[in-house]
């Protein structure tokens, strides 16, 4: 699994990616991940990499790489579960929790993306005050260019097909 982390990530839980590893094979073990605030409070996004389909959880008292990944891992699979999609967290995404590498960035047009879902999720959290699990619903829910107008939700159903295809 890789875990793409923002510059400000990377600082908060101490460590320093040097590359930008390749997109995983598996489409469902490549997170990108970034640190924001909300009216003075931490939420990290955690972004599947190729599909943006998105969980938002709170950063309060994740201080090192070990207590990301911990958090990281539950607040994915909590979501997935909730969204309906607990067979796809089973079959490609737990399997890979095992070995988790860190890297930068993918490339600039994932950064953009994922900074304008944390413009749309800042609004939700602060001005609508909703909880980051409601927040990472509606996230899903918006249409993406990077997905040519399509949602990461939809997005990432889709990278089912692709990976079962490989089965």
């Amino acid at each position: 699994m890789i875990f793409r982390l923002s510059q400000k990530l990377a600082k908060k839980i101490k460590e320093a990616p040097s590359q930008s590893l390749p997109l995983d094979r598996n489409p469902f073990a490549d997170w990108s991940c970034h640190l924001f605030t909300a009216e003075r409070t931490q939420f990290i996004i955690l972004a599947n990499t190729p599909s943006l389909y998105s969980a938002v959880m709170y950063g309060r008292g994740i201080a090192n790489d070990g207590q990301f990944i911990g958090r990281a891992l539950d607040c994915i699979r909590e979501f997935m579960v909730h969204d309906g999609q607990e067979f796809l967290y089973r079959k490609f995404v737990a399997p890979t929790s095992g070995t988790v590498r860190f890297s930068k960035a993918l490339n600039r047009s994932v950064t953009g993306s994922m900074n304008d879902l944390i413009r749309c999720g800042t609004l939700w959290l602060t001005e609508r005050d909703l909880s980051p699990f409601d927040t990472s619903f509606k996230l899903n829910k918006m249409p993406m260019s990077l997905l040519k107008y399509g949602n990461p939700r939809e997005a990432f159903k889709a990278l089912k097909m692709e990976a079962g295809n490989g089965d």
